[in-house]
């Protein structure tokens, strides 16, 4: 009897294998245009396009049985050509569980989405188009020129993208005048394309052009709305500029709440923070909520300091959000910006907020000059006014603008909009002297830190 039991149990087996559909292989195909691009599956080379592979059918449908193949975490497809941009594919859908008729939970499983993708793959050349306006820590900076929040806001949000894929929404920013923005990597994996909302309700087409392999970090290129269309744009600067306790400002879409919304917050700290992956990390309290991934993080200059990624949301934890330093997001630009070295700075003629029908000029400015502004200098005519508050170290000092005395710092002055000279003298100290652009009712304050006189 035994005997017989065994040989059933053996019979039942064999036919039970009979059925599991991962015993048929499906193939996976991946073609690109221009063909010949090396293809890497969850990183490691497999091959060139056109690229062909058999998988178990398991891996494309559902199995019918719990001893069928079935993939066990997703897969992606990334396609790279020398002189075209990068690209990746998701190839899964997932994570489902599988469940028996007996209610059994066996775990999770993922699904390829088709038996073949294809990707038409863009030149750099084509892509990569415009300016890349950085500012670096190299720069000898004498003073600060600050900006009220009001104004921050104003120049910066012009700027902020609301990007909308099937499954995902992120808040970005434009990093050139030719459409191409800066995200999380995380926001644009998974599609090819996306919704690029504007602050003008406008509403874009943009392509995912590169997605980092190690970084957080994607590049998405949006079409202009009309020909010889100049979008605004963001300056970087590097995180070495950044300091320990200076206020921050997020700018972005954070879910449920309105668009293009800002939260203000303080640097908690700045360095490597492995568990969130590669790359120095800005710790924040300023708000961070799922939909503000991408967007960017400003300093009291209006320049960006890193991306919003994502915060800790644990019990009895609050106030805790991570950025990824815009000087990851500068290495990766340098790979089709060469000229981008973090030691020049390519500042628009324009102010973001302003640059909207014609194209922005271009000033450099070497490593050894001091710009009169860290942000794009606005080219508005001298028509209206705008508030300049003045402040010294130390204090006291006597302010000329124009050649005409106004007082000593700290103090608040309205004056004309357009270009000012000032000079600012302090006894026993060098002269202050800078060439500022005011623009119409804007609100700035410039903070003059005079050197301290040699001993003698």
């Amino acid at each position: 009897m035994p005997r017989l039991s065994l040989f059933r149990s053996a019979i039942f087996t064999s036919l039970l294998l009979c059925f599991v559909t991962s015993s048929n292989a499906d193939a996976l195909k991946i073609t690109s245009s221009p063909p010949g691009a090396t293809v890497e599956l969850d990183g490691i080379t497999v091959g060139a396009t056109p690229f062909e592979k058999d998988f178990p059918g398991g891996y494309f449908h559902r199995t019918h049985t719990a001893l069928g193949q079935r993939l066990e975490h997703p897969m992606v497809a990334r396609l790279s050509l020398p002189g075209f941009a990068t690209r990746e594919i998701a190839l899964t859908v997932g994570p489902m569980n599988w469940i028996d008729l007996h209610g059994h939970n066996h775990g999770e499983y993922w699904l390829i989405k088709s038996g073949h993708f294809h990707a038409d793959l863009e030149l750099i050349s084509a892509a990569f188009t415009g300016t890349v306006a950085a500012v670096s820590a190299a720069q000898p900076i004498a003073f600060q020129l600050e900006l009220s929040l009001e104004e921050i806001v104003k120049r910066a949000k012009p700027a902020v993208v609301c990007l909308k894929g099937l499954n995902t929404i992120g808040s970005d920013f434009f990093v050139t005048e030719t459409g191409v923005i800066a995200t999380n990597a995380h926001v644009a994996r998974g599609d090819s394309t996306l919704l690029a909302v504007l602050p003008s309700n406008a509403q874009l087409r943009a392509r995912v052009v590169y997605i980092d392999a190690d970084l957080d970090i994607a590049l998405v290129k949006a079409d202009p709305p009309s020909s010889g269309y100049v979008f605004p744009y963001l300056v970087l600067a590097d995180v070495a500029t950044v300091q320990q306790g200076e206020s921050v400002l997020a700018v972005g879409n954070p879910g449920d709440a309105m668009l293009f919304s800002a939260t203000k917050g303080i640097v908690s700290a700045i360095g490597k923070f492995s568990a969130f992956g590669p790359g120095t990390w800005i710790q924040t309290d300023a708000p961070i909520n799922p939909g503000n991934s991408g967007g960017p993080l400003l300093n009291s200059r209006g320049q960006v300091v890193g991306l919003n990624t994502l915060k800790i949301t644990k019990k009895n934890v609050t106030g805790i959000g991570f950025a990824l330093s815009s000087t990851d997001l500068l290495t990766v630009l340098h790979r089709f910006y060469p000229d981008v070295s973090g030691t020049t700075v390519r500042a628009s003629a324009e102010s973001p907020a302003d640059s909207t029908d014609t194209p922005a000029a271009t000033t450099q400015l070497s490593e050894t000059s001091t710009p009169a502004a860290t942000f794009p200098v606005s080219s508005i005519p001298p028509d209206g006014y705008g508030q300049l508050t003045i402040t010294s170290e130390p204090d006291a000092a006597e302010i000329y603008i124009d050649g005409k005395f106004h007082g000593n710092a700290p103090a608040t002055l309205k004056l004309p909009a357009g270009p000012h000279a000032i000079l600012l003298k302090s006894p026993g100290h060098p002269d202050f002297t800078r060439t500022l652009e005011l623009p119409k009712s804007s609100k700035l304050n410039l903070k003059a830190i005079f050197d301290t006189p040699p001993r003698e």
